[in-house]
């Protein structure tokens, strides 16, 4: 998974520090470790991200970034995908949940439509919800667990695949050693000559060969 493409989408760290709901984190936004790609960090910002997205609370984003300073993950991609929740979305999934939940403990659903504003959450909370955090939680868990099995899947296929190519390329780049390297003459082996095979045999002289008597 390329890091320049994810990084070409994300807040930039000035942006993130100088953010009002980030601004209790202090100090700690000073950590260099919130701010890496690899696949641990962008996995476990995912996962985080997508968790806190399901959270029925104000200041996801404030959770998130906690998380991702504890966990050491990447935190513009944690805050990022927070926002999966926004004006135009959290009506249908916050009323999915609520359902889910009504659902696994049996409820009866007395709520027909969620209107996303304080006032209208203030006078239902107290009758939805169990309901809605239960299916907010079971939903952020799988949306989590999914989404981080996915991008490190992802980014070990992405990895494999670029070392793959890149082999590739040095193997039509190089070509065999045996094709290119110089032959010199002086390695070139003479054949020895035959001797016929009538041809009388030379018998050294006396007294040339050492170790030899007299």
């Amino acid at each position: 998974m390329p890091r320049r493409f994810i990084r070409k989408y994300l807040p930039s760290p000035s942006s993130l520090r100088a953010h009002p709901t980030l601004r209790p984190l202090g100090k700690r936004l000073q950590n260099p470790e919130i701010w890496h790609l690899h696949r641990r960090s962008v996995a476990g910002a995912v996962f985080t991200g997508l968790f806190c997205a399901f959270l029925p609370i104000p200041g996801q984003m404030l959770i998130a970034g906690g998380i991702a300073i504890i966990a050491g993950c990447n935190l513009p991609l944690s805050v990022a995908l927070v926002w999966i929740t926004n004006p135009i979305t959290i009506a249908p999934i916050f009323f999915f949940t609520y359902k889910l939940g009504a659902w696994l403990l049996d409820w009866e659903i007395i709520v027909h439509e969620f209107v996303p504003t304080f006032e209208w959450f203030a006078q239902q909370v107290g009758q939805i919800w169990q309901p809605l955090l239960l299916g907010s939680l079971l939903c952020g868990w799988v949306a989590g667990v999914t989404g981080f099995v996915l991008t490190r899947l992802a980014w070990r296929m992405h990895v494999t695949r670029r070392w793959r190519v890149r082999r590739e390329r040095r193997s039509a780049r190089t070509p065999s050693t045996a094709a290119t390297t110089p032959v010199s003459p002086r390695e070139v082996r003479q054949p020895d000559a035959v001797r016929p095979l009538d041809a009388p045999a030379t018998v050294p002289k006396r007294g040339t060969v050492p170790g030899t008597l007299r």
